[in-house]
């Protein structure tokens, strides 16, 4: 067995769940899942069909709103979906983390560039990784998680995927 099979055989099972969605002005909010295994490679991708918010809930949600179309009706709907456990959610939506409530698994926000640790957070590659505020006290062991997908995939990159598949379907 070569170094490379090795690598792989150490990390089967070791999945990593990818949560975002899409603003599009014609069609409405898309919201995309993709399930990567250690190396970056897809296991599953699931998307809604476009949510379209109306006048009447955007008055009665008000300053909710955002937290509860994302957390509860996209990103809720589509772990639900998900057949893969990762390890951890991986957002670059800050309405997203709202996803938290519902779901056991640890939810953290990924933003580009370098950012100061001082927010709590850990510098991974060219992206910093801030941990949901449930999951604060275990930042050393998701670190240590998506360290090993860090190794093999820019943290940022699978959000631009799922994007770009979301780009798609709302062409079809």
């Amino acid at each position: 067995m070569d170094v490379q099979q090795q690598a792989e055989a150490g990390l089967e099972g070791l999945s990593f769940g990818f949560l975002t969605t899409l603003e599009s002005p014609t069609h409405g909010l898309f919201g995309g899942y993709l399930v990567v295994d250690a190396l970056g490679r897809p296991l599953e991708f699931h998307c809604t069909a476009p949510v379209k918010v109306s006048r009447a809930q955007q008055i009665l949600y008000g300053p909710t709103l955002q937290g509860h179309l994302h957390g509860r009706q996209v990103g809720g709907a589509l772990l639900a979906e998900g057949k893969a456990g990762p390890a951890v959610v991986l957002t670059d939506s800050d309405a997203m983390l709202h996803v938290r409530s519902q779901t056991n698994l640890p939810v953290v926000i990924v933003r580009r560039g370098a950012q100061e640790p001082a927010t709590g957070g850990f510098q991974l590659g060219e992206s910093f990784v801030s941990p949901h505020a449930d999951a604060a006290g275990r930042t050393g062991e998701l670190e240590a998680r998506l360290a090993t997908l860090a190794a093999a995939v820019d943290l940022s990159e699978p959000f631009d995927r799922i994007r770009a598949a979301l780009e798609e379907a709302a062409r079809l």
